[in-house]
């Protein structure tokens, strides 16, 4: 061996480094040069031994043999092209765009405005009668005329021009205001009782109390209007001859503000009405459930939805009577107050009529309320699972 201490073929007897290892120039792709110091940590040597990297960007997986050659080795752009790609989700009704995902148990948010609407033209086409009579004795305003009772207001109604059909006169002004009203009413609970029952957790009263109470304060203010208009309707002797003519009548002496008079007052009647029918619903349809064969049955609905219906329509009945008296004053007899302050028609009923007059209708209300509440939570449940079919045939 020479004096220098070098292997003349290619080993370093006094370095710890093994010797490198080439390949044939033509098996090497040019790839970028880097260099890097191996420091006196990695070396006893006092000077850094400067060694060769090369950074190929090439395949993640390399042949174990260094002898391979470089185009026998996987490329990159294969490697990418061989992984498998994930279909996008499809939405539930193949509809694109912000759309799609707006869903809610499976429904999109106009078919639950749909069935709201369906499940209020119902509702209040079949229970029209006896709505008729509420409006009746709530707007007996002594001394004009005595109060009625349930079977007075039915000859009074009956007995005048049109016969049985008087029960139904208003029909197109409900029809007109409880389809849109109910819509927003139903789709605003749901939206609202999603993001609640997200926050407080499922099957919590204050979530459904609050969800009702915001689609009240929307709904009343499509519904209003309308209302006021088919309660004038509803009197015996009534000056106005349909729809048409009693909102022109009624806007051009009284101006717009005449038909959101009550606004106030129904919000404040719906809102109570409201947070005790849902809360009221939903805690009775977890126990009928619990005791039925089949939880989502329409008697199961039906029968959770009469019994929030009757309780809540009892404990609202004083303010009914209030909205009922200031959309009817100055018309066949009623008396005018002074302003529509709840307070003040408050004080002037319990002087006038005591404190019995708060009360008048609450038999036809809780009649009308209880089948009413009955019917729109079936006819509702009814549609939303006619579109849940139908969402599932579409998806197939």
């Amino acid at each position: 061996m020479p004096q220098d201490g070098f292997d003349h073929r290619g080993t370093n007897a006094s370095s710890p480094f093994p010797p490198p290892k080439w390949r044939h120039p033509l098996q090497i792709s040019p790839p970028p040069l880097h260099y890097s110091s191996l420091g006196p940590s990695s070396s006893p040597s006092p000077s850094p031994l400067k060694t060769l990297t090369l950074a190929v960007a090439a395949p993640a997986t390399m042949a174990a043999d260094y002898r391979t050659p470089d185009r026998l080795l996987p490329s990159a752009a294969a490697a990418a092209t061989e992984e498998p790609s994930q279909d996008p989700p499809k939405p539930v009704l193949g509809v694109a765009g912000p759309a799609a995902a707006a869903t809610h148990d499976g429904l999109r948010f106009w078919q639950y405005m749909l069935a709201g609407s369906v499940a209020g033209v119902v509702e209040h086409t079949a229970m029209f009668p006896v709505d008729t009579l509420k409006t009746h004795m709530q707007a007996a305003s002594p001394p004009c005329r005595p109060t009625l009772s349930l079977g007075a207001a039915l000859r009074a109604a009956v007995a005048g021009e049109g016969g049985t059909l008087a029960l139904y006169r208003g029909l197109p002004a409900m029809a007109l205001g409880a389809g849109p009203a109910h819509a927003v009413y139903f789709s605003v609970y749901e939206f609202a009782k999603s993001r609640l029952s997200d926050r407080f957790g499922p099957n919590n009263p204050a979530a459904h109390a609050s969800s009702g109470v915001l689609a009240t304060i929307a709904s009343d203010a499509v519904f209003t209007p309308m209302d006021t208009v088919k309660q004038r309707l509803q009197l015996t002797s009534s000056p106005y001859s349909g729809v048409s003519h009693c909102v022109r009548t009624v806007f051009r002496d009284e101006g717009l503000r005449a038909f959101f008079v009550s606004y106030r007052t129904t919000v404040l009647m719906n809102a109570p009405y409201t947070a005790v029918h849902f809360s009221t619903y939903e805690a009775a349809k977890r126990v009928l459930g619990d005791m039925a064969a089949d939880e989502d049955s329409l008697a199961v609905h039906a029968t959770a939805g009469a019994a929030a219906g009757a309780l809540a329509a009892a404990l609202t009945t004083p303010l009914d009577v209030v909205k009922t008296q200031l959309q009817c004053q100055g018309v066949c007899g009623c008396e005018r107050f002074a302003s529509s302050s709840i307070r003040d028609v408050f004080r002037t009923i319990i002087k006038r009529d005591g404190y019995v007059g708060l009360m008048r209708g609450w038999k036809p209300r809780m009649l009308f309320h209880a089948p009413a509440a009955a019917i729109c939570w079936s006819t509702y449940e009814a549609s939303k699972s006619f579109f849940e079919r139908f969402n599932e045939k579409r998806r197939k």
